[in-house]
């Protein structure tokens, strides 16, 4: 068993050796015996601390960045900056910490199950924590925290969040009240939390929705020694204004999605998108300060989030004066997911209106006149080839979402469908960028028949509003191994770019990643240049005006007409299994048409 100045020399050798590293190169930095390095290192592996790059790869990189001051208890401490192998050490990373306290409960393997128990008190003791910072701030004012107390008591306005946990000793942090629990847990967390959301009517529905004293055939789904060790590991950390930036926080609260992500299979793509197509998606949309973005679709709210990013990088500097934060809109399906959103929004310190309901049937944003709202940016990652909505779901819309020449694309897909809504969503000078399954920009294209999603496709190329589309490497997207495709929108094309497509083929700008690969930050500023300009690049990227799309039959995606490779190129398998699938309930839907007309036939 390796011990710990053996584990943290690892560590900083990595780190000045340069994250990734070979391992050949890293061993001879520590001069170590082949048999000790491979022992140091499957114990950094096994703690997630140090990751092997994925198949053959021969490297090694840390798993955390984001360094933040805590205490040390450790033997050798590290140098400053560096990682360390002990539990929560001087300058482990928050997002590495965040990890480990989620892991508290039942491990790594478990934690995702338990996402709605960790998120919620996560959020929960910023809240806490930021409450202290304004206890402290208006105590130093009127001489002690008692007085404080009672002044937030008397007067909510005074802070952000009113929270009604009073330590018996005012001095005692306000989270202690659920630190000290001892008995009935569950149930006590579960009262503290329903007391925080009736003071706060923008919490309601968000951390009071969960019952951590829930029981399923009489087995409680969470037992109260794993709660207490998760609320002890929570502990842990302060997360208060003067510990950590929203920015941060919030950073490491995505973080936590995504491992959440990759530990839920088909259902992560509910809620997350790679932070790296978000980001080009953000840049290439260049929002501006003050403007209104709208996600109809927002899962966790991450594409919403890196708008603002991407603005506040856009504006930095520039002269000094206020920023007008970015006005953010998103409606959600999924209760749970709802309230993920919700969380996120503001523990990055931003005011976002994030609404629950079925975006498709029953939008939530609308006008004084009851019409569509529309706005600066809509951005959207919808779930793909969705095919619960029907013609007459599509026929009976009141909005004018769906017109005369596109509308229905047929019930095997409704990807066409959610571009429609976007188009619908967006103002005069708007647009919009949207993750689709890569049939979308060519299912149909050279059949001899006809297919409504295709015709679709043709309406939009024809109306002159598709400006770039994007196609992505495989195997970024947790519920997937299918590349995607990005489109995006633009209601008010320059005039050097109408009647004419900017098309983009990244597939191979990427780099191997455990358990899914990524775009690195050189690729997301490549791909995201290219797109705002328009920069022709062989094997990249390509202009190609409407009269080529009409001879390929409307078939927008780039890989038809840019190619990566000289040799010759093979579709991925997961994209001919959707596009098979998409065709084979076509047929049926054919098939039961045919029979009811037979049928009045008589036939």
């Amino acid at each position: 068993m390796p011990d710990q100045d053996q584990l943290n020399d690892f560590l900083e050798a990595l780190e000045e050796v340069g994250s990734p590293a070979k391992n050949l190169a890293l061993r001879e930095a520590l001069g170590w015996e082949e048999p000790l390095y491979e022992e140091v290192k499957a114990e950094l592996v096994a703690k997630g601390i140090v990751k092997r790059g994925q198949g053959r790869s021969d490297t090694l990189f840390l798993a955390y960045a984001e360094p933040v001051v805590q205490q040390a208890t450790q033997a050798k401490a590290p140098r400053k900056g560096k990682a360390s192998a002990n539990g929560i050490t001087k300058d482990k990373s928050l997002e590495s910490w965040i990890w480990d306290a989620a892991c508290s409960i039942r491990g790594a393997k478990d934690a995702p199950k338990y996402k709605d128990y960790i998120l919620p008190l996560i959020f929960t003791k910023r809240l806490c924590d930021v409450f202290d910072d304004e206890l402290n701030r208006i105590a130093a004012e009127v001489g002690s925290r008692q007085k404080a107390f009672q002044l937030v008591a008397a007067d909510h306005k005074l802070v952000r969040f009113y929270l009604p946990l009073v330590p018996d000793d005012p001095e005692q942090p306000v989270w202690s009240v659920i630190r000290m629990l001892a008995d009935k847990i569950g149930e006590g967390v579960t009262t503290q939390m329903r007391a925080i959301a009736r003071e706060n009517p923008l919490l309601q529905g968000i951390i009071d929705r969960v019952d951590f004293n829930a029981t399923t055939h009489g087995q409680r789904d969470l037992e109260d020694d794993r709660l207490s060790n998760l609320i002890e590991a929570i502990s842990t950390k302060r997360l208060g204004l003067g510990d950590v930036e929203a920015d941060i926080i919030g950073k490491s609260y995505e973080y936590l999605i995504r491992k959440f992500a990759e530990g839920s299979g088909q259902s992560a793509g509910e809620f997350y998108t790679p932070p790296e197509v978000g980001s080009i998606m953000s840049k290439v949309l260049q929002p501006g300060p003050g403007m209104e973005i709208y996600d109809p679709c927002c899962g966790s709210g991450g594409l919403l989030v890196k708008c603002e990013i991407a603005m506040e990088e856009s504006v930095r500097g520039s002269n000094g004066a206020a920023i007008a934060p970015l006005k953010l809109f998103g409606q959600e399906y999924v209760p749970e997911t709802w309230a993920m959103a919700n969380m996120n929004m503001i523990i990055h310190d931003l005011e976002g209106q994030i609404e629950i309901g079925d975006t498709f049937k029953k939008p939530w944003f609308k006008n004084s006149a009851g019409k569509l709202r529309t706005f600066d940016r809509v951005v959207a990652n919808p779930m793909w080839n969705q095919d619960m909505f029907t013609e007459a779901d599509y026929d009976s819309d009141e909005f004018d979402r769906f017109p005369p020449g596109a509308g229905f694309p047929g019930k095997s897909s409704a990807d066409w469908g959610w571009v429609q809504h976007m188009h619908a969503s967006l103002n005069a000078s708007g647009r919009a960028a949207v993750v689709l399954d890569t049939g979308a920009a060519s299912r149909g294209s050279g059949n001899a028949g006809t297919n409504k999603e295709k015709i679709v496709r043709q309406w939009f190329v024809e109306h002159d509003l598709i400006e770039n589309v994007l196609y992505l490497p495989e195997n970024l997207f947790y519920n997937t191994t299918a590349p995607g495709i990005v489109l995006f929108l633009n209601k008010a094309k320059p005039e050097e770019r109408k009647g004419k497509v900017f098309l983009v083929n990244a597939s191979q700008v990427f780099e191997k990643g455990d358990p899914k690969n990524f775009i690195p930050d050189a690729g997301i500023q490549r791909i995201a240049g290219t797109l705002i300009g328009w920069q022709e690049e062989e094997k990249l990227s390509r202009i190609v005006d409407h009269a080529e799309l009409k001879k390929n039959d409307f078939n927008i995606s780039p890989s038809r007409y840019i190619h990566t490779s000289d040799a010759e190129s093979y579709r991925p398998i997961a994209v001919i299994v959707e596009e098979l699938k998409v065709i084979e309930a076509e047929a049926r839907e054919t098939d039961k048409a045919l029979k009811v007309i037979l049928e009045k036939l008589g036939v």
